[in-house]
């Protein structure tokens, strides 16, 4: 049933350690992105590699970063505690930025980025169940919703200092790395200074299960997870299929005519959009079914796969790109959302782990599959591939949908179940 409209304004607000991981996000991308809105071109104009070679290294970090998450999800639910994992990702994160600025190939180059990708996984899972541990479920939509949000208003404005530091110095990608440091090291001192661990006995009080100090955790506890949780993997792969790395759309605008000291406006137009949406989109995700919101997300993407392909010059890429950002704010914390809903209170970093790994591996394939329709066929091809696995998952979200309705009627709006 939904809240009576008089109750809105009742609804608990927002925990202080949700908005402290938001801004510990928002300064972290910063510094990614001051590098990754560069990176691809660094790579092929700098160095020399090709565009194969890209979708490689953005393949392999992302799919590193997944591999770890399963063990940091696993090894903070078995102690109990997030912080310790969640500071030594991000403490890892900022310490890899200086060898992006001293490489001098691509193998120092795939050697940095699979370092803060080690990072990434460290931290990832233990902070995503972090929001879910101290957010009521009435609220987690909008949780995610903030968190997302402030990170990709890192995630615009770290290309936009990019793009005014390649002004100031002449287009010097290196320097631009090194100004990577000074927000790394704001992120790791909001963690130190503003998040709050949440101990097992004091996790989602109220939801069942959750109260108590829990056994450890073991493998054979992994069993707890049921079908519907693997449903929301699975259609995360295919998602993940659908949507490979965003280096992509910084070569596909630099192809349509956008100069170099310019590319960094791609993550800003993208960034813009996605985290403008993401938290109306994580209040939407507390009302309504998530089948709806999922299908309208994969429409979106299927409309930005078909505009990076086959719409001509920058104003096509361009349009495309916000259209990917769209789909991000649509779809990142409705998933996240879902696999905290699925979970075990005491296995959600576990739960966030096994996501995280399916997707990833699904994010080098995807990278890797990528690159080489790009170099033996052209970047019309790749975007195309990119449609077509967003209409695979959305035939998957259908059926998934129409099989639970064939047992049982769909259940209120924000409820754990995806249909």
């Amino acid at each position: 049933m939904h809240a009576p409209a008089q109750d809105t304004d009742k609804r608990p607000s927002i925990p202080r350690t949700v908005w402290a991981l938001g801004f510990v996000s928002l300064f972290m991308d910063i510094s990614s992105e001051m590098i990754h809105a560069l990176l691809p071109l660094f790579l092929t104009a700098t160095l020399g590699a090709s565009v194969a070679v890209v979708g490689l290294i953005e393949g392999v970090g992302e799919s590193t970063a997944a591999i770890v998450k399963v063990f940091s999800g696993y090894l903070s639910d078995r102690i109990g505690r997030r912080k310790p994992l969640i500071l030594i990702g991000y403490g890892l994160g900022a310490a890899s930025k200086p060898f992006f600025a001293l490489a001098g190939a691509p193998a120092m180059v795939f050697a940095a980025r699979f370092a803060d990708r080690i990072g990434k996984g460290i931290r990832g899972a233990p902070r995503d169940a972090l929001v879910a541990d101290v957010t009521p479920p009435s609220i987690r939509g909008r949780a995610y919703g903030v968190r997302q949000a402030l990170d990709t208003v890192g995630g615009f404005l770290g290309p936009l200092l990019a793009i005014a530091l390649m002004a100031l110095f002449a287009d010097d990608m290196r320097t631009v790395f090194w100004f990577a440091l000074i927000p790394g090291a704001l992120a790791v001192a909001c963690v130190i200074l503003g998040v709050e661990d949440l101990g097992v006995e004091d996790r989602a009080i109220g939801e069942e299960g959750a109260t108590g100090r829990p056994p450890p955790v073991r493998l054979a506890d992994l069993r707890q997870f049921d079908g519907a949780f693997w449903g929301v993997v699975a259609i995360g792969v295919v998602f993940t299929l659908a949507r490979f790395s965003e280096a992509f759309l910084v070569l596909k605008a630099h192809d349509e005519g956008l100069p170099l000291a310019l590319a960094p406006l791609v993550l800003v137009a993208m960034n813009v959009v996605y985290s403008l949406g993401a938290y109306p989109a994580g209040a939407w995700s507390d009302q309504a079914s998530p089948t709806r919101l999922l299908l309208v997300g994969l429409a979106v993407l299927i409309g930005a796969d078909l505009m990076l392909a086959f719409a001509p010059g920058l104003s096509g890429a361009f349009l495309g790109i916000a259209l990917w950002g769209a789909h991000m704010a649509l779809t990142q914390g409705l998933l996240a959302k879902l696999v905290a809903q699925h979970a075990p209170a005491t296995l959600r970093g576990s739960a966030f782990g096994l996501f995280n790994l399916a997707t990833g591996i699904a994010m080098l394939v995807a990278s890797v599959v990528a690159g080489v329709l790009w170099e033996r066929i052209g970047s019309a091809a790749t975007f195309a591939a990119g449609a077509g696995f967003a209409v695979l998952a959305a035939l998957l979200v259908t059926v998934s949908a129409l099989t639970r309705r064939a047992g049982r009627d769909e259940p209120s709006p924000g409820g754990a179940r995806l249909s």
